[in-house]
């Protein structure tokens, strides 16, 4: 009876060793990589300057 349970515990520890592995770790960098980045486009600037240009009084 004492060797079934030491065999039991011995497979049960066995299981918690594996089960509990360091696996694989994957870094931020390579999961970020899969999403796509839209470029952004520089905003039209000529609409601010010109009103900007006649609140001054001139």
């Amino acid at each position: 009876m004492k060797k079934l349970i030491a065999l039991l515990m011995v497979c049960g520890f066995a299981f918690a060793f594996v089960a509990c592995g360091g696996g694989k770790t994957e870094n931020a960098e390579s999961t970020d990589t899969t999403s796509v980045e839209t470029p952004v486009e520089p905003a039209d600037t000529t609409a601010t300057d010109t009103a900007a240009a006649d609140t001054t009084g001139a």
